[in-house]
């Protein structure tokens, strides 16, 4: 199924309507049924990344402790991509569902990074700091997933959980 605002993509990021705008998504790595780019999924990957290796390399802790959340918005309006404005006018025209489901699950992901980088910032040993990179990391990898899953229009979303639900079902309360 092509996406269904191709028309008002265009219109919101300047381009002509003769384009197939529908391939100048795909060309730009956004998902031409979603509207939505995995690129934003970055963010969150090398996140993801340094606490990885702050097991056997604690010298990350600070590369780590930089990081800062951002929105889809932000995301891109920040980017060096040629194609930041038609990514932030096809998530503008996105189905609003799939768009907050996103945007719910980014949360999530973000209050989880937070609330590790909160804790990473007393002084803590090594193992400790291991450990508690090892938790985020498990809780992270499946909402980058469920992300990933929800631009790729491989889930579909009608009503997005809270974080606190998407928390509670990763620890099966």
């Amino acid at each position: 199924m092509k996406y269904q605002n191709c028309a008002a993509v265009a219109q919101a990021a300047d381009e002509p309507l003769d384009l197939d705008v529908g391939l100048r998504l795909s060309d730009a790595n956004i998902n031409p049924s979603t509207g939505l780019a995995t690129d934003y999924l970055n963010r969150f990957n090398e996140a993801v990344m340094l606490l990885d290796m702050l097991a056997t390399c604690p010298e990350f802790r600070d590369d780590f402790l930089s990081w800062k959340p951002m929105s889809y918005r932000e995301h891109f309006g920040v980017s060096h991509s040629r194609t930041r404005d038609l990514a932030i006018a096809a998530y503008e025209t996105a189905d609003p569902n799939v768009r907050s489901g996103l945007d719910t699950l980014a949360a999530t992901m973000t209050v989880v990074l937070e609330a590790t980088r909160a804790a990473m910032t007393s002084d803590l040993k090594p193992e400790t700091i291991a450990a508690l990179a090892g938790n985020a990391v498990g809780w992270m990898k499946p909402l980058i997933a469920r992300a990933g899953s929800i631009i790729n229009g491989d889930e579909e979303v009608t009503d997005a959980p809270s974080p606190q639900a998407v928390v509670d079902q990763l620890m099966k309360r």
